[in-house]
């Protein structure tokens, strides 16, 4: 897409013109669940300090743009508690606390160039970064809450640096409605991570650190053309990835270490995917009619490290057709029918299969997959839409069948409590369901949206072989339950230029293929006004506002199973102001 939206069409905007904002805000303004003992306090009253800047020079033909922002925030990222219970009568309850700071730096420069009234070339460049100090805490108790048998400390220290650069060429021909757009972006990802660790346990302390470099190296090239016939336009084009990414680990153990240096080393993953598409779009009084087919090639190779203990060298290949359909049909001037189809695909990235151990829970650990294959979705709805004076419902029914679902899979070694979370293809699942979409105008000043959603969700039966460290089999039988989620959007108009806005969100208990998810539920609130002849702004907004979202999952595996609840932050309150100039 343009990196702007230009017209040259009104001489009275050109020279400068821009928007300075600057918001502040705090997060997790009270404490949802208090820390087990004998670790540093978690964050609380979190800062978050967001200036930015956005500039515009438009003279005849050409418009230059700057974007600039920084976002200083302190996070309670994650502050999980995990009751784990096995069959042998162990019992274990942990902690995992990070406190992080960030801060997020961008700048976006470009030019918009009409060349003439058919051609215009867009050209800019991104460059930003994000410095990441983690500071974890993770102890490890008996039952009782009696004896901490275990206390993991790490401080990550992490620089994430993203340079993009890309041009684009937008033709218009003398035929309205026909274009031809080309593009090529190219992306470089740097993430520089480092990871110290202490290990105190009741008879020594140890010592550990890793380093991981990771360079991703992305080069995308797109062509699309519209073409309007006599009935309808067609669209197509042709779309080229190339993906990059050498990954180097270098573990450092110390005395009692408890880190697999064997499973280091590096990796190398190579993407490349050539795809074309085709879509036909009609339209008339009654009917309405898109129909569309994109052709990919998938060639993915992981080239792993030949020492490692488990993993090979890995990847696949494919060629898929992935198309898609809509039918609508008006029966009256305030009812229409429509149904549509769509196949996608969700192919696994670089970290799903990284084969590193990751080590900031130190006893549920995460492990990536070479052998992780794409998952892919097939998407059947029939909708019915019933408007009336200032409001609508719209009602569908819809079947949704996934293939190869991708999830984590937690498995014990013997003699060991540690659990090992690797990422496989979890078999077929299915969703067949109703959604309800109600909105209504109940006065000038306020406009509602209810969305209701009830589906009975089934994950079949499925097998799965964790390789790390050593083989285990998990099998699961077939699940099913019916769940749902109910999604409230109020939006007010007050006297004086004043917006606000109200969102409430409810999501029922819900199957994950190794166990189940528990209810959600949050409210957002914001409020705006205008001022300064429209050229100002100030707002107020707030997520999470009574602290209410806490995300809940139980697990079952082979020998064990676990509670876990994550108490991170999720309220957060800013407030900010914005002149346009």
């Amino acid at each position: 897409m343009p990196a702007s939206s230009i017209s040259f069409t009104k001489r009275e905007k050109e020279g400068f013109n821009g928007k300075i904002g600057l918001s502040a805000g705090a997060g997790a303004l009270w404490i949802k669940r208090q820390n087990y003992p004998t670790i540093r306090p978690q964050y609380q009253g979190t800062p978050k300090i967001n200036p930015s800047l956005s500039l515009n020079y438009r003279k005849n033909k050409v418009n230059l743009f700057l974007q600039a922002d920084d976002l200083y925030t302190k996070t309670l990222n994650k502050n999980e508690f995990v009751d784990r219970y096995y069959d042998n009568g162990d019992v274990v309850r942990q902690q995992t606390k990070r406190n992080r700071n960030t801060n997020f730096s961008n700048v976006k420069a470009g030019m918009d160039w009409a060349i003439d009234g058919s051609n215009t070339i867009t050209v800019s460049g991104m460059y930003g970064t994000e410095k990441i100090l983690d500071h974890g805490d993770e102890p490890f108790f008996n039952g009782s809450l009696t004896e901490r048998q275990r206390l993991w400390q790490f401080l990550e220290d992490e620089l994430k640096t993203t340079v993009v650069g890309s041009a684009i060429w937008q033709h218009n021909f003398h035929e309205p409605g026909r274009t031809l757009n080309v593009s090529l972006s190219s992306t470089f990802h740097r993430e520089d991570e480092k990871y110290f660790f202490t290990n105190s346990m009741p008879e020594y302390t140890g010592i550990d650190s890793f380093k991981v470099l990771s360079d991703e190296h992305v080069t995308d090239i797109n062509v699309d053309y519209v073409q309007p016939l006599r009935h309808g336009r067609f669209e197509g084009g042709v779309k080229f990835r190339y993906r990059y990414i050498p990954v180097n680990m270098d573990f450092k153990p110390g005395v009692h270490s408890v880190l697999d240096a064997r499973a280091g080393g590096f990796t190398r993953y190579k993407e490349n995917i050539p795809a074309i598409y085709g879509n036909y779009v009609y339209e008339n009084k009654h009917f309405e009619l898109e129909a569309g087919l994109r052709l990919e090639y998938v060639h993915l190779a992981y080239d792993v490290n030949p020492n490692h203990p488990v993993y090979k060298s890995d990847g696949y290949n494919y060629t898929q057709p992935f198309p898609n359909l809509r039918l609508a049909y008006k029966l009256t001037d305030n009812n229409k029918v429509s149904f549509f189809y769509n196949r996608r695909v969700d192919r696994p990235n670089e970290g799903d299969i990284r084969i590193f151990p990751k080590y900031d829970d130190a006893e549920i650990i995460k492990v990536g997959n070479p052998a992780l294959r794409p998952q892919y979705t097939n998407l059947f709805e029939l909708g019915d839409k019933t408007s009336w004076n200032k409001g609508y419902l719209f009602s569908s029914v819809y079947h949704k069948r996934m293939d190869a679902t991708i999830t984590r899979i937690g498995s014990t070694v013997p003699g060991s409590n540690i659990i090992y979370n690797i990422f496989q293809n979890a078999g077929k699942s299915y969703m067949t369901g109703i959604e309800l979409v109600f909105s209504q105008q109940v006065a000038k000043w306020a406009t509602f949206n209810l969305n209701l959603n009830g589906y009975n969700n089934i994950i079949d039966s499925f097998t799965v072989v964790n390789k790390y460290p050593v083989e285990n089999v998990f099998s699961a039988a077939r699940e099913d339950i019916f769940s749902g989620n109910i999604k409230l959007n109020g939006q007010f108009h007050f006297p004086k230029q004043i917006d606000a806005q109200l969102s409430a969100i409810y999501q029922a208990p819900d199957l994950i293929p190794q166990g189940k998810t528990f209810y959600r539920f949050s409210v957002d609130l914001g409020v705006k006004k205008t001022i300064q002849q429209g050229k100002g702004e100030i707002f107020v907004n707030a997520t999470d506002v009574a602290n209410t979202l806490r995300n809940k999952r139980e697990i079952r595996g082979n020998g064990f199973h676990y509670l876990a609840t994550d108490y991170n932050e999720t309220q957060v309150i800013r407030a900010g102001y914005s002149y346009k100039f």
